[in-house]
């Protein structure tokens, strides 16, 4: 059946072959709204400002009453909405929104007889998680936000994570590790060593990765498709995640130093491409030139930088770890220092000879976050106003694990990576059970779930209509980090890897892909996941620790988002999920594209011929299965697994 939010859902799985036994279930349309350039202006708009949003519901009779409902100053008003044309089966709707906050909430009401089911009464909400014939709070109404967006560079990215010591080595050197006495330590380990994924030498094992190893593969990148590349940070900690740094001042030399991260920047932008950064802003390593200053001297002005108590060891280290002192950003110094203008540290990587394009912050959900104190939001927007006023197209991602949506709007960072929106339904409704042995949810020693379609979806609405669309379209999708266990690992096969590949490319957002998925690289959390690149392997066209054909897929669906307007900027409507299937459109004013993701055989679907445009027939961008159009609809299969994209309008 379909439900009130617009997408399909069974209660029978699917089992064995190939293809699901029972019949295709026929598919209607809902009303829909999105921020898209089909439903809402582009540009961003100021306080004062009246923005026509536009609302297109199932043509029929009789025509439903539609009214928008927007929060003003704390207190809602509703207006009415005026028809506006009908077009490919749909009625259209305009309605006048004030922005009178800076970030205004909307939704609409629709009024008539059929409206809401049988138990809706005449009448029913559509918000950002769909069609709801109840009272709804507030949290999912659609939103406009006089923040402009992040860059549109960022928005049509791909981009590739790497962590340092385990991408290359140096020319020369891949047979050792760095030339000279290691640091005390480090626990050297050998390219084909597996990584330990728990206990002594989890953060300690140093495979000699560095910098002039990523630029001398920089060819890898180009002829995947990225054009973006994300380093975790490259500062000398006591680690070899780094997370710890010891100083902000200069990059470390196991790494090559400032000359080979200048030499790295350089060859990427020559290529086009892009470079973003990795920044702990919540604390520093127990090293750090600013903490042995303070414990040395109380007097001294880094003293302020962090947070200081009786017990032992005398002060606040992150999540209890006395390595990782927090820092305290009411400290004036530490704003000038680390945040504010070209001579902080924010503001040196984006200056030339580095020329970075931005930064990923570490642990941003719990910077400025301690006790009674709240600063996170000033955090986020000072970096942001220092970033802008020295480069105004810098990027500027949070890391943030869990629900996002408050701090998403509140002006400061463009996008986080996206984990609660996008990773974490996913891994529930791909996980293979037997293959994600071991894995966990990462702050819970549970398994992964195994959820149907229609739970994952919702998942997707509720925590993506949370944020305002022009941060959906920054937000960074992914299916795994450097924190994570690896999705080949999660789901078993490469089948079900390519379905997720697929949804990564497809939607709305940036597409994050971390360094070795491309080759089918296993692991089943974040220590076990960091496996070094098998560069012998990649020369020979597969091998132990790469998979030949998964990268091709993952360049496929690379090319395909390049290739199309509607999956880089376009709108996005889910059409169903079912328990092993998932159907969305992505939608410009000149491109529909029609995406399939299926874990396994489902019932088949018919949609709406509407959805077609005039004189067009389907056109299989992806995947090489046909779209049958008959008088009944258009035939979706229930072939599984598989992932489809075609082409209707």
């Amino acid at each position: 059946m379909t439900d009130l939010s617009g997408t399909a859902s069974s209660g029978t799985a699917s089992s064995g072959g190939r293809r699901a036994a029972r019949g295709p279930r026929r598919v209607d349309l809902t009303a829909h709204h999105d921020g898209s350039e089909l439903h809402v202006p582009a540009a961003t708009p100021a306080l004062g400002d009246v923005v026509p949003v536009r609302v297109r519901v199932p043509a029929g009779e009789p025509a439903p009453e539609v009214l928008v409902r927007v929060v003003e100053d704390g207190e809602p008003r509703v207006y009415p909405a005026r028809a506006d044309g009908e077009r490919d089966g749909e009625r259209w709707f305009t309605a006048d929104v004030p922005v009178t906050n800076p970030v205004t909430s909307y939704r609409f009401l629709l009024a008539g007889d059929g409206v809401g089911g049988a138990d809706g009464g005449g009448q029913a909400w559509l918000n950002g998680e769909g069609v709801l014939a109840r009272d709804v709070p507030d949290a999912s109404d659609f939103r406009l936000s006089t923040t402009a967006p992040g860059p549109d560079w960022a928005r049509d990215a791909v981009v590739y994570q790497v962590f340092p010591d385990r991408f290359a080595r140096g020319s020369g050197r891949h047979e050792g590790l760095p030339d000279g006495p290691l640091p005390d330590w480090a626990l050297p380990a050998a390219w084909d060593d597996e990584p330990i994924g728990g206990g002594p030498g989890t953060g300690t094992q140093l495979y000699g990765g560095d910098l002039a190893g990523i630029e001398a593969h920089l060819d890898h990148l180009q002829h995947l498709g990225v054009d973006t590349l994300y380093l975790t940070p490259v500062f000398e900690g006591r680690s070899n995640h780094r997370y710890d740094a010891r100083s902000f001042d200069h990059v470390d030399p196991l790494l090559g130093g400032d000359a080979a991260f200048a030499s790295l920047a350089s060859a990427l932008h020559a290529r086009g491409m892009r470079l973003v950064g990795d920044l702990t802003t919540n604390h520093t390593g127990d090293a750090h030139d600013w903490f042995r200053r303070a414990v040395e001297d109380p007097t001294a002005p880094e003293r302020d930088f962090y947070y200081w108590r009786d017990e032992h060891p005398g002060y606040v280290g992150w999540l209890g770890h006395a390595s990782l002192p927090k820092l305290n950003h009411h400290a004036p110094g530490l704003a000038e220092r680390l945040l504010d203008g070209p001579g902080s540290v924010v503001g040196r990587y984006l200056a030339e000879p580095f020329a970075m394009d931005g930064w990923r912050i570490d642990v941003a959900n719990m910077t400025g976050r301690q006790g009674a104190d709240d600063l996170t939001h000033d955090v986020a927007r000072r970096l942001r106003a220092s970033m802008a006023a020295q480069s105004p197209d810098a990027v500027l991602i949070a890391e943030h694990f869990h629900d996002a949506g408050e701090d998403l709007r509140a002006g400061g960072w463009h996008g986080t990576m996206n984990y609660a929106a996008f990773t974490r339904p996913l891994w529930t409704w791909l996980v293979d059970p037997a293959s994600a042995a071991g894995v966990r949810y990462v702050e819970a020693p549970l398994p992964v779930p195994r959820r149907p379609g229609g739970a994952a979806v919702a998942a997707m609405r509720a925590f993506g209509a949370a944020v305002p669309w022009s941060v959906t379209t920054h937000q960074w999708n992914l299916l795994g980090s450097h924190d994570t266990a690896r999705l080949r690992t999660l789901v078993g096969s490469r089948e079900r890897v390519e379905v997720g590949a697929g949804l990564l490319l497809t939607y709305p957002g940036t597409p994050v892909l971390f360094a070795g998925d491309e080759g089918g690289a296993t692991g089943v959390n974040g220590e076990h996941a960091r496996v070094p690149m098998p560069w012998a392997s990649i020369a020979a066209g597969g091998g132990p620790g790469w998979d030949a054909a998964t990268a091709d897929v993952y360049r496929a669906l690379i090319a395909l988002r390049r290739s199309s307007r509607a999956l880089r900027e376009g709108g996005l409507r889910w059409v169903l999920a079912e328990d092993d299937a998932m159907v969305y459109l992505r939608e410009t004013a000149d491109e529909r594209l029609l995406v399939l993701a299926a874990r396994g055989p489902w019932s088949g679907a018919l949609l709406p011929t509407t959805l077609l445009g005039a004189g067009a027939t389907p056109q299989n961008l992806y995947g090489g299965a046909d779209l049958a159009v008959t008088a009944e609809g258009l035939h979706v299969q229930g072939d599984g697994p598989t992932f489809q994209v075609w082409r209707l309008a």
